[in-house]
């Protein structure tokens, strides 16, 4: 078989790094020029027929020795840590934090030491073996052992506490919907976002109130950040080689949080979704930010209709591949539309139609994205079509969480991803 990798020029690095973590390091690359996005769509004709020329070139080369074949991901022997040893160091954080630095397997942050005691306090909270193979991580395809996440648990400064929350997330992120090649690998800023439910919540102090999107919980802070250093050492997104963000977000650091159930009028996230209320879940959503919405409204459906209007900007991913964008309530909305009569599901229901978007917000070359992705689903997409912000009412996701103060959180999300909710497994410790 004879394969063939098209990259434009922006994304060869990518395209590189990616066949080598496939086992595919010799594919050839046709390279077309980038941007092509905002050139005369005549440019865009004459690349393509190079493109073409060259991928026939490409073709009639001799074969490499290596062929797509050859990759058989190998999940059942698996390797332990090796052990590095620093020595005649006189201050040991400094020279392990310059290793980490110099090998790039920390964030930009200082890190904490992977003793050995630490990493086994990490593996006594799970009866899993070391080795058993949690899942393999887009877009490097690395294989994320249960010690490969203690480890990266234990550099982001982790209790061991934490790390059955650490194995559920893992798992959520490698599933189908969730999309982490996308998600990894694009230009968007997006980020993996942990949302933590049931009684592990106040159990482990994790903080769905004051601040809870912010700094000052350990538990939020570590659990966020554990996730994004397994993202960089395990799956091999590194900024500007496989992670191919353009500018990125704070996110990317950390970004953890609970829902404030004991505030919430409706049922829980995780009640929703199927779980009961005792069991603990972790939530992973690909989240492109978020946007304050401060308003002193007290009419259940002015509420609503500002929320919708904020929901709204043609810039958005959202509104061209329809999403799941989420709504983070402070308990004081969250009260305002209750005491209105309002489930849940009727909010989300209102929400969508008030968040309806004219397609001529979009640009031209926009909406001819929004076409390729949604004619199936709307029909003959023109100026005047109202576009709705998802799929469906229901695919509006929300929580409450927040302390006191008339503040609540619109977080959009990249388009190509689907939030995903798991059990915390009662039995790991």
């Amino acid at each position: 078989m004879v394969a063939v990798e098209i990259c434009s020029s922006a994304f060869v690095n990518l395209g590189r790094s990616q066949a080598r973590a496939l086992g595919y390091e010799n594919l050839p690359i046709a390279v077309v020029p980038h941007p092509f996005g905002t050139v005369d769509r005549q440019i865009v004709r004459q690349f393509a027929e190079k493109c073409a020329c060259d991928i026939v070139a490409l073709v009639c080369l001799p074969p490499v020795t290596e062929t797509l074949e050859d990759y058989q991901p190998i999940i059942e022997d698996v390797q332990g840590a090796a052990e590095l040893t620093i020595e005649h160091a006189p201050n040991l954080m400094i020279a392990f934090n310059r290793l980490c630095r110099d090998r790039f397997w920390s964030d930009g942050l200082p890190v904490m030491p992977t003793t050995r005691e630490a990493v086994s306090a990490m593996l006594a909270q799970t009866k899993r073996p070391p080795q058993q193979v949690v899942a393999r991580l887009a877009p490097g395809f690395g294989v994320a052992t249960v010690e490969c996440i203690a480890i990266n648990a234990v550099l982001a400064g982790c209790d061991p506490e934490y790390m059955p929350i650490l194995l559920a997330a893992v798992e959520a992120m490698a599933t189908q919907r969730f999309n982490l090649q996308s998600i990894q690998s694009t230009t968007n800023p997006a980020a993996v976002w942990l949302i933590v439910n049931g009684p592990i919540v106040e159990r482990l102090g994790i903080n769905g109130k004051f601040n809870c999107l912010g700094e000052g919980v350990w538990a939020n802070a570590t659990l966020g950040r554990a996730l994004r250093l397994i993202l960089r050492n395990v799956s091999g997104a590194l900024p500007g080689e496989m992670d191919r963000a353009t500018q990125g977000q704070p996110a990317k650091y950390s970004f953890c949080c609970a829902e404030n159930e004991g505030e919430s009028p409706w049922e829980p996230l995780h009640v929703e979704r199927g779980f009961s209320s005792e069991q603990s879940t972790v939530t992973v959503v690909g989240a492109e930010g978020t946007m304050n919405m401060c308003t002193l409204v007290k009419e259940a459906d002015e509420l609503i209709r500002v929320i919708g209007s904020t929901f709204r900007h043609p810039t958005s991913n959202e509104y061209v591949h329809g999403a799941e964008p989420w709504l983070v309530l402070c308990p004081e909305h969250a009260d305002i539309l209750h005491e209105a009569g309002y489930t849940k599901s009727e909010v989300k229901r209102r929400l969508w139609e008030a968040s309806k978007m004219q397609a001529s917000e979009l640009s031209k070359e926009d909406m001819s994205r929004l076409q390729s992705s949604r004619t199936t689903e709307l029909g003959v997409i023109g100026a005047d079509t109202l576009l709705p912000i998802s799929h469906h009412y229901e695919d509006i996701s929300i929580i409450v969480a927040g302390g006191s103060g008339a503040h609540s959180v619109y977080v959009p999300c990249f388009g190509n991803t689907r939030s995903v909710t798991v059990a915390i497994a009662s039995d790991e410790n």
